[in-house]
């Protein structure tokens, strides 16, 4: 067994491996880059080596300096992680060559599955299904046509070295293939150095299902269930649970088996994951194979009992698997939210800056929490923003979202926008519980984008109570203090006004025993707490169910909230009510006559110049955020006024580009 590894690796995937290796007691090595310096996974190893600037070019994307940090530090084995170079044969090699371990498959089986015209035509060699599609490498955008009509639309551009969801487009005519291909080849050269494309036919409305694979160096393979990930937004994996609520036995049998059998032609050793595409008659369709540690392990862990990294680990070290497939039992169910730093009601454009308050739930054996982030870090424009994984557990499916929904109502994040409002409003939409998914899922239901005012509840009242009591107890609070004329204390009446988006909610709040009483109309509500004030989360049992509410005080108002609804509530008497309608609104400032930037971001390309005239849906510039490119297109017929910005320059959200006359 090695006495200490190297993690390749940042964030929460490097606090992940280090929790691991402690428990075993071996001994590690973090690498961090400038920005990273001050980083949770550089303090949780036992010791950290720098290795270059806060560009991924710079560091984790640096072979040299990582052996270099191996030598250095005297470490046996490299842990990779996932992403950087996880997947790196030239990697590998190195680490080879230098009599280091690397805690990953044999470089004949990164090579083969990371090129995916190479893999699509050993997978078909190895009996496993695949779906119609070419082969050939793409030339150019001409050439992407041709083959897309031979084909048939809709047809999905990918990237050879591809991963991650860049370099990927779904094209459904000629006009979207030559865009589509410009845009993912870009992509797919600054993600991985790599721009080779090729075509497959899109399957319509797809199920994303993926078996999780652990192989040693003894011929043993065995696959450990099935993930479903099909919630996704511009292919990128936003919610996944294990087992998924659409496979069979016989299926899930079938797959993997058939991921077995890919496996062995390729000799794979550690951990690694075969993804399939699944219609709706559960014929599935080989995707990929991911030659590394999944992001969304976890849910595979929980309910196989198996730690994913301990096993890479004692496999890398030469040992055997400890158990066969007749022992693997998928017992209860699991999900897993990505937590990241995106603002869901400005089209997830990312955000960066730093986490001014943050609050994870408390850990059991229900909920877990990875990340590698804590009060007062960063989240950089450098590398992906994801801020944590929230993983949920329960002997059924509605339990395991029952406690995912608690748990993201108590998780507090402020400083930079994130998307546990959305997370929560899709674990709670009826049809996540009905288990009816599929790739298109978010497209389906959020045509328009996300609008928490949509989001059903099982008693909308739930923050209107709330606001209503935590009031209550501000006002009885001012009431108690000393030092009052006699005779003209405060007197606290009892009926008040909820407002909320101009709607008026009439409240009559009692202090009653250990709580209070709140009445509406015809509902009377039992409130218990023991809220204390300044604290950032209300945790209260109302008729009997335990909520959990987020609260921001906001001028002389209240913002909550609760199941992915965010709601802006002011309490005040029947009069300040009845006045209040009487009120003047605040016309916005107009803003039409500019381009705003929507994200942070780089502009790499700006295609009109001042006193242009463009057409609605034209595209005027490109701005590149987290690697990945964005199309800013104008909504209108207009003529360009004046150019605020030149190419190359950091754009802030919000920060105007473009004036029209």
């Amino acid at each position: 067994m090695f006495e200490k590894i190297l993690i390749a690796n940042r964030g929460e995937i490097a606090c992940r491996v280090i929790r691991t290796a402690r428990k075993m007691g071996i001994k590690t090595v973090a690498v961090y880059s400038d920005v990273d310096r001050p980083s949770l996974h550089v303090r949780m190893a036992d010791e950290a080596v720098h290795i270059g600037g806060s560009a991924s070019a710079d560091s984790y994307l640096r072979i040299d300096r990582i052996v270099e940090a191996c030598n250095k530090s005297g470490a046996q084995g490299v842990h990779p992680g996932y992403g950087f170079l996880s997947e790196n044969a030239e990697f590998a090699t190195a680490l080879d060559e230098a009599g280091i371990v690397f805690i990953g498959p044999g470089i004949k089986a990164i090579t083969s599955m990371g090129d995916k015209i190479t893999a699509k035509q050993l997978a078909s060699d190895s009996g496993v299904n695949i779906i119609p599609g070419s082969t050939e490498v793409i030339k150019d955008a001409r050439h992407a046509v041709k083959i897309a009509r031979k084909i048939g639309y809709p047809v999905m551009l990918k990237a050879s070295a591809g991963g991650g969801g860049k370099g990927m487009r779904v094209v459904r005519n000629d006009e979207e293939c030559r865009n589509g291909f410009e845009r993912a080849t870009n992509e797919a050269r600054s993600s991985f150095g790599d721009d080779r494309m090729f075509a497959e036919k899109f399957i319509e409305e797809p199920r994303h299902i993926e078996i999780q694979l652990i192989a040693d160096r003894h011929g043993n393979i065995v696959y450990l269930g099935e993930r479903e990930c099909s919630i996704q937004r511009r292919h990128q994996k936003v919610i996944e649970e294990a087992p998924s609520p659409f496979m069979d036995d016989d299926t899930r049998k079938a797959m993997g088996e058939q991921a077995v059998a890919l496996a062995r032609a390729v000799n794979y050793t550690s951990a690694g994951t075969v993804e399939f595409i699944v219609d709706a008659d559960r014929n599935f369709y080989f995707l990929e194979m991911n030659t590394r540690l999944q992001v969304e392990h976890p849910v595979t862990e929980f309910v196989t009992g198996q730690d994913l990294v301990e096993l890479m680990i004692r496999v890398a070290a030469g040992e055997k698997l400890p158990f066969t497939q007749e022992d693997i039992v998928i017992r209860g169910w699991a999900l897993e939210c990505r937590i990241y730093a995106e603002d869901p009601f400005r089209n997830f454009m990312p955000s960066v800056g730093r986490l001014v308050r943050y609050h994870a739930p408390a850990q059991n054996a229900q909920v877990r929490v990875d990340t590698g982030i804590e009060e007062g870090g960063e989240v950089s424009v450098y590398y992906d923003p994801m801020i944590a994984k929230l993983i949920s557990y329960g002997d059924t499916r509605d339990d395991a979202i029952d406690s995912m929904a608690q748990a993201l109502d108590s998780y507090y994040i402020r400083g930079v926008a994130h998307n546990i409002s959305f997370l929560n409003a899709v674990v709670m939409h009826p049809r996540f519980r009905e288990g009816r998914l599929s790739t298109r899922f978010i497209e389906d239901e959020y045509p328009d984008g996300f609008h928490p005012g949509d989001v059903p509840h099982s008693d909308p009242m739930t923050p209107i109570v709330v606001a209503s009591v935590i009031h209550r107890m501000h006002v009885d609070r001012v009431a108690d203090m000393t030092g009052q004329i006699r005779r003209f204390e405060r007197k606290i009446s009892d009926d008040w006004v909820v407002i909320s988006a101009d709607q008026h909610y009439p409240v009559t709040v009692v202090s009653v025993g250990d709580g209070y009483q709140v009445t509406h109309e015809e509902s009377v509500y039992h409130v218990k707490t023991d809220w204390q004030f300044g604290q950032p989360m209300i945790n209260a049992e109302l008729n009997g169910c335990r909520v959990c509410v987020q609260l921001d005080v906001s001028g002389p108002g209240y913002r909550m909230f609760y199941r992915g609804a965010e709601r802006e509530l002011l309490v005040v008497t029947p009069t300040t009510a009845e006045l209040s309608r009487l009120m003047l609104k605040k016309a916005k400032p107009d803003a039409g006559r500019f381009l705003l930037s929507p994200m942070p971001g780089l502009l790499i390309r700006l295609n009109v110049a001042e006193g242009d005239e463009v057409q609605a849906g034209a595209e005027l510039g490109v701005i590149e955020a987290m690697k990945m490119e964005n199309s800013l297109r104008a909504v209108e017929d207009a003529k360009i006024a004046r150019i605020l910005v030149v190419e190359g320059d950091s754009l802030m959200v919000d920060q105007p580009i473009i004036e029209f006359e």
